[in-house]
């Protein structure tokens, strides 16, 4: 008996960002699959989805962002359902993945969570996974099967040339630390521009305090950007320009990935000697955390494309030409 069967690609997104899930969908010309979540009375997380999924090619959607361990749960929960369902391949797809840096010790006796969001979702079900701008390249290490990063650095630099007309030798990118530099080089190339990075020493006892912070690098006149994966408290990026501006440096615009916006970060955003902000919609921003600095980009349409070479089994680094590779 010989049988021939059509792949068939499913999407089904959780309940923290459905509108990237949605963009990402219309990217892809389908329909978010339906299906059923719902929180039983005890908070207990239901999940069922309204079709069938034996045989198909199934992209479980969620970014992990506040209610961080409610995303993730949620995650786990839809994964479980799609591995006993007889889905043929199951893919989570994680735009900003939780926990991600907890990623070594520090300290004596501390966990490595994002290990442990590792093991949480191979053992849900999850068959590969698709991320963008993680915290730390080692975390790809920690999944024993496929895992697809992408990089939002053709849309911030798409942008800041193009709209900003940040492109030009006496342009700066600034890394805000040493584990940012070759981010830095990389958006440093596609602008064409000059590098500088910041000398920073955090609290090895108190989170998010930084203790010293300079510049190295030449920046008097200049307009720099400031680059990194993501704005959580807004602490790094606003003490980093204001030690570009006491150099001389300005304009000064700050770049990321992920817009966190934790706390008072908002606040310290608007008061910093930074003229904008430049973010992905990776995590969802709140109405309230608006402000006229702020310019949020779709990262939907380079997900759409990783997914659609995902299900038909073609290159996902040669959409990024290789930048993708931490």
């Amino acid at each position: 008996m010989e049988i021939v069967t059509k792949k068939k690609m499913m999407l089904f997104s959780g309940t923290t960002h459905p509108a990237l899930a949605a963009e990402i969908a219309g990217h892809l010309g389908i329909q978010l699959s339906p299906c059923k979540i719902s929180r039983f009375a005890s908070g207990e997380i239901y999940f069922r989805s309204e079709e069938s999924v034996r045989g198909a090619d199934v992209f479980v959607i969620q970014t992990h962002a506040d209610p961080v361990n409610e995303s993730i749960m949620e995650q786990l929960v839809m994964l479980d359902a799609m591995k006993r369902a007889s889905a043929k391949r199951i893919t989570a797809v994680i735009p900003y993945y939780g926990y991600s840096r907890q990623d070594k010790k520090g300290l004596a006796r501390e966990p490595i969570s994002a290990k442990l969001v590792a093991d949480l979702v191979s053992v849900a079900g999850a068959q590969r996974v698709v991320s963008v701008d993680l915290h730390s390249g080692q975390t790809q290490g920690y999944f024993d099967f496929p895992f697809d990063h992408l990089t939002a650095l053709p849309i911030l630099s798409d942008f800041l040339s193009g709209e900003l007309g940040l492109h030009d030798e006496n342009v700066v990118v600034v890394a805000p630390d040493a584990g940012r530099i070759r981010t830095a080089e990389r958006l440093r190339e596609h602008l064409h521009a000059d590098l500088a990075f910041l000398y920073k020493r955090r609290s090895r006892r108190e989170a998010h305090k930084i203790e010293e912070m300079a510049v190295v690098g030449e920046v008097d006149g200049r307009p720099c950007i400031l680059v990194d994966d993501m704005i959580d408290t807004g602490g790094t990026v606003a003490k980093g320009a204001e030690a570009l501006a006491q150099q001389g440096a300005g304009p000064i615009y700050a770049a990321a990935t992920h817009g966190v916006l934790s706390g008072k970060a908002v606040q310290l955003l608007e008061e910093a000697p930074i003229s904008g902000v430049v973010l992905t919609n990776t995590v969802p921003i709140p109405e309230e955390k608006l402000f006229a600095k702020l310019r949020v980009l779709s990262i939907a349409p380079l997900i759409a494309s990783a997914l659609r070479a995902v299900f038909e089994d073609t290159s996902v680094s040669e959409i990024f030409r290789g930048e993708n590779q931490l």
